[in-house]
């Protein structure tokens, strides 16, 4: 089964991509940025609150997919400048505090925004009655 997650808690794609896929008990993640979710435009500033607003969009596409934080696997990171990163881990630390995923963080080169995120959580389990 393959499901696609949308949800209006989080940035509209702006491209051809949808938010997430749900798939085999797991959900993908499409890569986030520091989107206003209300407005569906980049709000730029430094790294801290970049990687703040990208994790909380992560976070309503999770839940709407029926999934938290908490269920998340693999954490893809990229940074456009890999000085930034103690300050972005300050950040993801306050998101994930403990038994954090698999991560992978890289340097990249992004348009204008200093971070994008992608994730794989499994689904919650359902409480059988």
């Amino acid at each position: 089964m393959r499901k696609v997650v949308r949800t209006f808690d989080a940035p509209k794609p702006k491209g051809v991509y949808s938010q997430a896929i749900v798939a085999d008990g797991f959900v993908f993640v499409a890569g986030q940025a520091c989107v206003n979710p209300r407005t569906n435009e980049f709000e730029y500033g430094d790294i801290q609150s970049e990687t703040r607003q990208t994790l909380e969009n992560i976070r309503a596409i999770l839940e709407a997919a029926g999934s938290s934080l908490k269920e998340v696997v693999r954490v893809g990171v990229f940074l456009a400048d890999l000085n930034d990163f103690a300050a972005m881990n300050e950040v993801y630390k306050q998101y994930f505090p403990e038994d954090q995923p698999a991560r992978t963080t890289v340097g990249v080169q992004l348009p204008k925004i200093r971070i994008e995120i992608d994730c794989i959580a499994r689904l919650k389990k359902r409480r059988k009655k």
